[in-house]
């Protein structure tokens, strides 16, 4: 609780006292302002209103004379006053701050629960067979616990009734259509193969509406259900390419090759993505993986001759380049190959 700051300035404005004053002048005061505010000399129907003017006032003159009496000398300076005017502000000012970021948390929580939980107030139109359940299009949200099903549009003719369900989850309530709820059991386990589904299908979902950062987070859940999940890992590391987390998508296809090195896939999209953080030698090193295992993909040799080309390595990027070129690349590969034989050759050492 705040500590109240007590205002010298409004009490002598109160008593129509000016500072520095002492004990004697609080008491000339209150009786002075007594003989003005005593409901015995009040205009008539306005007994009551003199009546708390004439407490505010004594219970301002009780608290300037035990000022006054522990005041150095018996007096309080006006210097005191202004002192106490400014705490006193300053005190009124947080305390409206606080009101105000009260009532703005008010109204945030007036707002989620219109949007999330408009059944609140209203008896659940059906029994609850089942009591926990997960939302299918948001997994990470847990098991939450279902308080009741409701149908929305049933008193208005031609429409189509709706189902919902209100389920309190961890972080609040949210009322979901109930199509969307897979109940849980938990005298049986949850398969991995369940988990990686859900998440992996509210990956895409997030992915389709571009919102990566969100996908990137379901995708890691699915990949503690499943480490070695090839479809898993792929969409990690685009989703944090996408997102624009590079660190985390090298990782995530760091992870993929091992589980699928194989395969060129893995191999191209580190190349791409280790080119994009400015790592060329890892990039070349990743992009000669994957011409090895895609021998005829003429794109693969493409990347390797040109990745080669930045590290002035003549002789590997000409024989990349014309490798693309025998499979049919076109496009940049000529004007490449041209920057390749532009090139200095290197120098052998030759042994005395």
């Amino acid at each position: 609780m705040p500590t109240t700051v007590l205002d010298i300035e409004q009490h002598l404005l109160l008593l129509e006292l000016e500072a520095p004053f002492d004990k004697r002048d609080v008491q000339l005061a209150r009786r002075r302002m007594a003989k003005r505010w005593h409901p015995d000399v009040a205009p008539a129907g306005r007994q009551f209103e003199h009546e708390r003017h004439l407490k505010a006032i004594n219970e301002a003159a009780d608290q300037l004379e035990r000022i006054a009496e522990g005041s150095r000398g018996g007096k309080v300076s006006q210097n005191a006053v202004r002192v106490s005017a400014a705490a006193a502000r300053r005190e009124r000012e947080e305390a409206g701050r606080r009101a105000y970021e009260a009532e703005q948390r008010a109204r945030a929580a007036a707002k989620d629960k219109a949007e999330h939980d408009p059944f609140g107030a209203r008896v659940p139109d059906h029994s609850v067979v089942h009591r926990y359940a997960r939302c299918v299009s948001y997994p990470e949200w847990g098991v939450g616990t279902v308080a009741g099903i409701y149908f929305s549009n049933e008193e208005h003719a031609g429409e189509e009734v709706q189902q919902w369900a209100r389920v309190k989850f961890a972080h609040g309530i949210r009322t979901v259509p109930a199509g969307s709820l897979k109940f849980v059991d938990f005298s049986k386990p949850d398969p991995a193969e369940e988990r990686v589904e859900r998440f992996l299908v509210a990956a895409q979902r997030a992915m389709a509406e571009g919102e990566y950062e969100l996908a990137a987070q379901r995708l890691i859940y699915a990949r503690d259900a499943e480490p070695r999940n090839v479809a898993v890992l792929r969409l990690m590391t685009l989703a944090f390419w996408q997102a624009g987390r590079l660190d985390a998508a090298a990782r995530a296809v760091r992870d993929w090759a091992r589980v699928d090195g194989s395969r060129p896939a893995a191999h191209r999209f580190a190349a791409r993505i280790y080119e994009d953080m400015g790592a060329v030698d890892l990039a070349e090193e990743a992009a000669d993986r994957a011409a090895q295992r895609g021998p005829s993909d003429a794109s693969a040799w493409e990347r390797l001759g040109r990745l080669r080309l930045t590290l002035m390595d003549r002789e590997g990027a000409l024989q990349a380049l014309r490798k693309a070129s025998s499979l049919g690349a076109g496009g940049e590969v000529p004007g490449l190959i041209r920057q390749a034989l532009a090139l200095e050759p290197r120098r052998v050492s030759q042994s005395a």
